[in-house]
């Protein structure tokens, strides 16, 4: 380790709060560069980076075409108050708003802010305004943020413990994580078990959520992630959302879906939720639209829920949202895939990798389950018996690849990776689209040269 990167850990031990970080490798990893697929050390080390800044920079590190138009917008306009327009802003959102309408024919508008979780607490209110309810359904292992709404209706109790409940807390239902279902049912036989059991709740009124004689729901929303993000990658049943949104839509719960991970192609779509035949009443983006560039994130309304007569001005202020910047990057985004079609190369490259996985997944016991949409994809990592998860096994993965001194044709490299998943056992990948299949091939040798060092079978 350089001199200099010894004492950025040094002053960062003094100076800064870990409270706004997440310091899991012991000692914190020092990046100084990156371009593409790779961030590097002090030392000039490449590090493949399969995780992306948690899906934010899908398009790759340095991407010139958006770091120009960046560069553009701060020598035409960089700074204006958002109570005034500017050209980007409304062009953003007519361009999220037409896509959909000529899609699915459905009139909506965009309201923005910067933070994913900023952006989740707006919708949060758009609900509350519209249906006049303040409790929320959410999954069980979803993510939504951790400010203080976005808490509530998160599953992991660890982001509230220390704060008590600032708002009221979500009803966590059970996802469909067929790999480790939560009935103990197999996919093959369990006539959508999952979706039962929710509907159940509806069944009489002393299951605590529906009132049968006024015909009415205590509960405003459900949000859902159409793809889990932090909780590990996981895919529903392709007719799951179909069903629920039926049951939600005959007892007025809006569904939100919140595609801030998985948003902007990662699943192969422009939209996670389009893979699943729905249209939700209200989604929520951030990160990539960006390309983790001066960052924005907004939300997707339908019309009666959103019209300035329902939703009229200040009904929430952020200073910073719809900042010039990040609307002139977010605009050049979508302008890019339009150009190009996205999917089928996501695809394809998502086929390649998850076939690759399928082979490593039968040379190693450890290797529980592997699966993937577009170019969001996992691999559990358990014990030898293929199924209990070894949380101790991805720990180590993580914090070995980042050692940066795994050798590849008489080259080091390290290997950047991101541990999500109920038991934090499961790696979730989310590689740069433009990823090529020599640097898939490089990122699956490097992951066995882990599992190796760290004494897997």
């Amino acid at each position: 380790m350089d001199t200099k990167t010894i004492s950025i850990i040094e002053k960062d031990a003094l100076y800064c709060s870990y409270g706004d970080t997440v310091h899991y490798a012991d000692p914190p990893k020092v990046f100084e560069s990156c371009e593409g697929s790779y961030l590097y050390d002090g030392d000039g080390t490449p590090y493949l980076d399969l995780q992306m800044w948690y899906s934010a920079v899908n398009f790759g590190y340095k991407n010139q075409r958006l770091n120009n138009e960046l560069k553009r917008q701060i020598d035409t306009l960089p700074q204006l108050a958002c109570q005034y327009l500017h050209r980007e802003k409304v062009e953003l959102a007519e361009l999220i708003c037409t896509d959909i309408e000529k899609k699915y024919g459905v009139k909506g508008r965009v309201h923005f802010n910067v933070g994913g979780a900023q952006a989740v607490e707006d919708s949060l209110k758009l609900v509350r305004n519209a249906t006049g309810k303040n409790l929320m359904f959410a999954f069980m292992g979803g993510y939504h943020g951790r400010t203080l709404g976005a808490s509530a209706i998160t599953s992991s109790y660890r982001y509230r413990r220390r704060y008590g409940h600032f708002s009221d807390r979500g009803h966590f239902v059970p996802f469909p994580y067929c790999f480790r279902c939560p009935y103990g049912m197999k996919p093959d036989s369990c006539d959508m078990y999952c979706h039962h059991e929710f509907e159940r709740l509806f069944e009489t009124e002393y299951n605590g959520v529906w009132d049968d004689k006024a015909k009415e729901c205590e509960y405003g929303a459900f949000y859902v992630e159409a793809i889990q993000g932090t909780g590990g990658y996981v895919i529903p049943p392709q007719d799951y959302f179909q069903k629920l949104q039926k049951t939600l839509k005959e007892r007025k719960v809006l569904l939100v879906v919140d595609e801030i991970q998985m948003g902007v192609y990662r699943s192969g779509k422009l939209w996670s939720w389009e893979n699943f035949g729905i249209v939700p009443d209200v989604f929520i983006f951030g990160k990539a639209i960006t390309n983790g560039l001066n960052p924005i994130s907004g939300i997707w309304a339908r019309e009666e829920l959103i019209n300035p007569e329902m939703f009229p001005p200040g009904s929430t202020h952020s200073t910073f949202s719809s900042n010039p910047l990040g609307t002139a990057v977010a605009l050049e985004v979508l302008r890019m895939t339009q150009e190009q079609d996205f999917e089928p190369m996501i695809r394809a490259k998502g086929a390649y990798f998850l076939d690759k996985l399928q082979q490593l997944k039968n040379r190693w016991k450890v290797v529980g389950d592997v699966s993937g949409i577009g170019l969001a994809l996992r691999i559990e990592l358990c014990t030898t018996d293929g199924f209990t998860p070894s949380k101790a096994l991805a720990d180590q993965v993580f914090n070995e690849g980042l050692k940066g001194d795994l050798e590849v044709d008489g080259k080091r490299y390290g290997l950047v990776l991101d541990i999500g998943g109920y038991y934090k056992n499961v790696i979730t990948l989310a590689p740069s689209f433009h990823i090529t299949e020599q640097e898939i091939d490089l990122g699956l040798h490097l992951l066995e040269l882990l599992l190796k060092r760290c004494g897997a079978e």
